[in-house]
């Protein structure tokens, strides 16, 4: 039984947006009883080689909302994700709303912004964003009233945000067939991952989930969407009642065969500074660092 204040009478309607390039899903949350409307997880695009910035995803999902006549009051991020950048300050500047995040944010603004030596002007105290979220905090989104679930182990700052009868998991689920997110992060833990995976498994089993990444695992289609009931009967590295002991030893073991995100040296740099480029200089030109050979 959840802790939390779950409200499976209250259904978001739930549009989903792709990414093929990042394996990424970003959201778009409607309150069934008025204009009012969140986003999840936006996309902003980098042509990594070329250093060019465009918005075409987050482009569809600016259509989206001024098609509908919706009214956009929060941009949630699930947490600072480490293979896609963060679109919220464009959607921001064409639509409003308040940008969120898990307040943990600040321990990974200190420890990245020692990675990339960003001296005493980055800001470590979470300042770039809107609302930094506690552990149960709510908010509203038109009608509706939304919590978030601290559940760290993938990144420190990672949270769950549950509206209603969804819940939008960032990577700390998968689909059943995919199983996990890694926990080799710095500031990640396996062991913290399995707790926060049982936190969410303990949300009402009709209670429906919410991906943002799927990869299509045996070539199935993509998907996103599942339940609590479905995660805890299948999901492969925690479903069937797996202990902590053997999801700590299998996470370990995966994740020490995985390599390191595409895009991770962009999107640290620009997720913890809540989707904004770094500062330009004189002649107007940013800038992303390449730490070599780091200690």
């Amino acid at each position: 039984m959840s802790a939390y204040p779950v409200d499976l009478s209250v259904k978001p309607e739930v549009k989903a947006f792709f990414d093929p390039t990042t394996n990424t899903i970003s959201y778009v949350v409607k309150d069934p009883k008025s204009k009012s409307c969140a986003v999840v997880d936006s996309v902003m695009d980098i042509d990594y080689a070329a250093g060019r910035i465009s918005f075409q995803h987050a482009d569809e999902i600016i259509s989206y909302i001024k098609d509908h006549g919706l009214k956009l009051e929060w941009l949630i991020e699930t947490h600072v994700h480490a293979d896609h950048l963060s679109a919220a300050p464009y959607i921001q500047k064409e639509l409003g709303g308040k940008i969120g995040i898990g307040k943990n944010i600040t321990i990974v603004q200190d420890t990245f912004g020692k990675v990339f030596n960003e001296g005493t002007e980055f800001q470590r105290d979470g300042s770039q964003f809107d609302r930094l979220f506690d552990d149960g905090d709510t908010y509203e989104i038109g009608t509706m009233k939304a919590f978030a679930m601290h559940t760290p182990g993938h990144t420190p700052a990672c949270m769950t945000h549950v509206v209603g009868d969804a819940a939008f998991v960032g990577d700390t689920l998968f689909m059943p067939d995919g199983g996990s997110a890694r926990a080799d992060f710095p500031g990640g833990d396996a062991g913290e991952l399995y707790d926060s995976i049982q936190k969410v498994l303990a949300l009402p089993g009709e209670t429906r989930l919410f991906m943002c990444h799927d990869y299509g695992p045996n070539g199935r289609d993509i998907q996103w969407e599942t339940t609590v009931a479905e995660e805890k009967a299948h999901n492969i590295h925690v479903g069937g009642g797996k202990t902590r002991e053997e999801f700590v030893a299998m996470r370990e073991a995966r994740d020490a065969t995985l390599d390191m995100p595409k895009l991770i040296i962009p999107s640290l740099q620009v997720n913890m500074r809540a989707g904004k480029l770094p500062p330009a200089d004189e002649q107007g030109q940013s800038f992303l660092k390449v730490p070599v050979n780091k200690l």
